[in-house]
């Protein structure tokens, strides 16, 4: 299944997001606005770095640039991450719940549905603290830039947390899944906030007379 959803069009992606087809869904969705929030706080680099202005930011651009370049194909290959573990899954909620293995197997792939989603909220998380200090250091023109990346990460976290809590619900017992749910509940309250907070100080800037 590899690029088989992100080889696509942006018309190719949200056509097969609006269709029957099973993949990609909200986890792939999620994971593209992760990859949005990433893309805009490297654009916001690129679109500093030789600025004499900014000279004194010039190596944490540098550093700045590439971490967003790595985010941002990291969330790429988990929109393909969640769509081939969607395709299992599916598979075991057809099978006959008296079949000797059901109760492993739901447990096993239930699981691993939960991984992809779990990984966006950790590059979520990366991509909000570099949303923030990338907000200190851009050139001034880009912060309205930063601040729809803090939004689209903002958006990204909520939306794979939906996607890692509809599968651990159906494992309540289970420490693995209990844990997976409570991390990522931990990493919302921290990070949310954050995001919230360079939207707010992007928006006063710019507000300001």
């Amino acid at each position: 299944m590899k690029d088989q959803v992100t080889g696509c069009s942006v018309r190719g992606f949200a056509f097969l997001l609006s269709s029957k087809a099973a993949v990609p869904g909200g986890g792939g969705a999620a994971a593209l606005m992760g990859a949005l929030g990433a893309a805009l706080c490297e654009m916001a680099g690129n679109l500093t770095i030789g600025k004499k202005k900014y000279a004194a930011y010039e190596e944490d651009q540098k550093r700045m640039i590439a971490e967003c370049e790595r985010l941002r194909e990291r969330f790429l290959q988990l929109i393909e991450a969640d769509a081939e573990a969607f395709e299992p899954l599916s598979k075991a909620y057809s099978m006959p719940k008296d079949a000797l293995d059901y109760a492993e197997t739901m447990t096993r792939v239930t699981l691993n549905a939960c991984q992809a989603p779990y990984q966006m909220l950790e590059c979520c998380c990366e991509t909000i603290s570099l949303l923030e200090e990338m907000l200190e250091k851009c050139s001034r023109l880009m912060i309205s830039d930063v601040g729809c990346g803090a939004v689209a990460a903002e958006a990204a976290m909520k939306a794979a947390y939906l996607n890692v809590i509809i599968n651990t619900r159906t494992l309540p017992e289970n420490e693995e899944a209990t844990l997976l749910e409570n991390n990522s509940e931990a990493m919302l309250q921290t990070w949310l906030p954050r995001a919230n907070h360079i939207t707010d100080s992007v928006t006063e800037t710019l507000r300001r007379k």
